[in-house]
């Protein structure tokens, strides 16, 4: 008897991918962080892990935060992260006011998440040594005709803390400061500006100090002042411009004989206004005279426009 032949049925499997398993996954490892307490002015940094879980390059196209005292850290976009990879994500806390505060980190990209929201939390704290700086360290008029006067701003900036300015006080009758309505409040990483007028009561070399009382630890803080009085002769010429962009410390005044030049310079120290008086004219002779802009690095702009002084008498 012939047996029935053995019929075998083969059936095909098509492997599909779970559902979960996307082309390209962002994650993020904390999704969430609290900095604790950081001092106000100071920064703490903390790194998020971002994994792609997929099984495709993705990248990420754009980042934002929300909250001003949060921002990155070096994380340049757009950015590659390969299948199974990782990168971190520095984030930056800096508060500028003390109290609790929030924010939230936001990368986009081209995952199947597209949008990644990570929320940041940290809370700013006074510090013991609040500090009060002033700049420039010496604020140098250069010459001053006797009986005019000169102004120049100071800048005073309070660190780790907020300081409050109680008094002020120039050791000089020939120095005058204004601009302050005291007491005044600066918040930690701010500035305000601070007006000292230079007027020579007489001719020579001036010098005083600026002493701002605060609740800083360095206080008080001190501003060096210094000019020289000019005796207003017969013959004279007073030169004056308008202020260079850019923010120039100061400037160098040249004189010549032609309006072509040569000039040669006639300020034996950086200028720090934008006047000048020069005593040194003949009458009967006409004098051309050209400035130059100094920056905090040296450099010097070219010459100015050329102005024409006639010395009559």
């Amino acid at each position: 008897m012939r047996s029935s032949p053995l019929i075998v049925i083969a059936w095909l499997l098509c492997g599909l991918a779970p559902a979960s398993a996307w082309a390209q996954e962002l994650q993020c490892n904390p999704c969430s962080h609290a900095f604790g307490k950081v001092q106000v002015g100071s920064s703490s940094s903390f790194s998020i892990r971002l994994s792609n879980t997929g099984y495709k390059t993705l990248r990420i196209i754009s980042k934002s935060e929300q909250g001003s005292a949060f921002s990155f850290g070096e994380f340049l976009v757009p950015a590659r992260i390969l299948p199974g990879a990782s990168i971190q994500l520095p984030v930056i806390f800096t508060p500028t006011v003390t109290g609790h505060t929030t924010g939230v980190i936001t990368l986009v990209g081209t995952a199947e998440n597209p949008q990644l929201a990570m929320d940041v939390e940290g809370t700013g704290v006074a510090d013991a040594n609040p500090q009060l700086g002033v700049s420039p360290a010496i604020l140098n008029f250069a010459n001053v005709t006797v009986g005019s006067s000169a102004s120049l701003q100071a800048t005073l900036t309070a660190s780790n803390a907020a300081v409050t300015i109680s008094s002020d006080a120039s050791t000089s009758s020939e120095f005058v400061l204004s601009g302050l309505t005291l007491p005044a409040t600066i918040a930690a990483g701010k500035s305000i500006a601070v007006t000292i007028q230079f007027t020579p009561n007489a001719s020579g070399a001036a010098s005083g100090q600026a002493g701002f009382t605060s609740n800083a630890t360095s206080s008080p803080t001190v501003e060096q002042l210094t000019g020289t009085g000019v005796a207003q002769s017969s013959n004279y010429v007073s030169l004056s411009w308008t202020a260079a962009s850019g923010s120039p410390v100061g400037y160098n005044v040249f004189r010549g004989n032609a309006k072509a030049g040569p000039f040669e310079q006639i300020n034996t120290a950086l200028d720090a206004s934008t006047s000048y008086t020069d005593d040194t004219v003949v009458a009967g002779t006409t004098y051309y005279y050209v400035t130059t802009a100094v920056n905090a690095a040296g450099a010097e702009s070219a010459y100015s426009n050329v102005a024409e002084a006639v010395v009559t008498n």
